[in-house]
């Protein structure tokens, strides 16, 4: 697995996901932008305190500006902003938030929120999600599985730990269990808030082997800070064997 110093450095987290490298170019774009409105904005400003200086003998002279020339400045970042929301932005939004993967061809779980942990819901071989029923939610029953409804026989919970096959997309449903959460993995770039009430979609698919945090990007309460979990990326044969270890678990109890 990988150790933290190798997913966080000086800049942002590795990136770990197939649509992270097309987000962080908006990133470096704004940054670079920004750096070089600094400077140029900087070196303006240092310019006109030597040549407008006060001076003996130099009178004061109001500058004549068109409204025009004036505008060019603000004409130039329009352009740019404009660049950046039709020609990088919206192409990547689209494949991100619109584009989703088909559940068949993806690994699909439930991801359930709760003051404080994430608790992740698997259908198992035969790929159907059992019944879940508030009442039935215990300690020992964290999401509440009804396990008198044939198709969660052979469903899997993990808290805290997400496991996920390297190469194949993720299809995650959202939802929360009391107050509003906030789904983020930075090494994935993935952020989503988690509404009661609401189901909402995400995906990812990871592009290296390990472990990634996810944390809560909301406040949730006192302990928030704990809410923490990890999205463990293995390969599809670790991930299949994972999924008979925790069968034979079941099996047991």
């Amino acid at each position: 697995m990988n150790a933290p110093e190798q997913l966080y450095g000086w800049w942002v987290p590795v990136k770990a996901s197939t649509y992270a490298a097309q987000l962080d170019t908006q990133l470096d774009i704004f940054h670079w932008a920004m750096l070089l409105i600094f400077v140029l904005w900087g070196i303006y400003f240092v310019y006109c305190l030597a040549h407008y200086r006060a001076r003996p003998g130099v009178p004061a002279v109001r500058g004549q500006l068109s409204v025009a020339k004036s505008m060019v400045p603000d004409g130039i970042i329009l352009v740019f902003e404009m660049f950046m929301i039709f020609v990088i932005g919206l192409p990547v939004w689209a494949q991100v938030m619109e584009t989703f993967p088909e559940e068949k061809k993806a690994n699909v779980v439930h991801v359930i929120a709760q003051q404080f942990a994430w608790n992740f819901h698997y259908p198992g071989p035969d790929g159907e999600f059992g019944r879940r029923d508030i009442h039935l939610v215990s300690s020992g029953n964290p999401i509440g599985l009804d396990d008198s409804d044939p198709a969660s026989k052979d469903d899997i919970v993990s808290i805290n730990t997400m496991p996920a096959p390297l190469g194949k997309p993720t299809l995650a449903y959202l939802t929360s269990m009391d107050v509003i959460h906030g789904f983020n993995v930075p090494a994935f770039r993935t952020k989503q808030d988690v509404t009661p009430g609401m189901r909402v979609r995400i995906w990812f698919e990871p592009i290296l082997r390990g472990k990634f945090e996810i944390a809560c990007a909301q406040l949730c309460g006192l302990a928030h800070y704990r809410m923490l979990g990890n999205v463990e990326v293995m390969t599809q044969e670790e991930f299949d064997a994972w999924i008979q270890k925790k069968l034979a678990d079941k099996a047991e109890l």
